[in-house]
């Protein structure tokens, strides 16, 4: 079963559209369409590390014992990323092209890279684990009814 996976890297999907969008306002110097854009665009990556993090990476421990393998990493990155998106919104509220540019181009080769290892290694791996949890099934499907902004 292969759900996890498909939801999941559907909401990376969602989540890069909307950084897409704030890129593209920036680029046409509409600060206020970039700024809301780029909130839009934490707050989405924010909700998905709010299910990972609090739900299928414990789960996915739980039922592997691995506590300091591709989670630990993930969790890292997730912390990068954060600084890196507070950045981006504090440039886009401050119209700050300059800035915001930094912190997309960081940013975007962050994510992909990352993304890429959910998708193809540890997401699998939860698919194979965690697939048919009830509690981890509630938190995908909570995340995609919220959708990306």
């Amino acid at each position: 079963m292969a759900v996890l996976s498909q939801k999941m890297a559907a909401h990376h999907t969602q989540c890069d559209d909307v950084f897409a969008r704030a890129e593209a306002a920036a680029e046409r110097g509409d600060w206020a369409a970039c700024a809301q854009s780029a909130t839009a665009f934490r707050d989405d990556v924010l909700a998905h590390f709010a299910v990972e993090e609090g739900t299928i990476f414990p789960a996915f421990e739980a039922a592997t014992g691995m506590t300091e393998g591709p989670t630990r990493v993930m969790r890292g990155e997730h912390v990068q990323m954060r600084d890196l998106m507070a950045a981006l919104v504090a440039a886009a509220d401050a119209s700050d092209a300059e800035a915001f540019s930094d912190a997309a181009e960081t940013l975007l080769i962050l994510m992909q890279q990352h993304n890429m290892k959910e998708e193809n290694i540890l997401y699998p791996m939860c698919d194979q684990t965690v697939g048919n949890d009830p509690v981890v099934g509630a938190a995908i499907e909570a995340l995609g009814q919220k959708g990306a902004s």
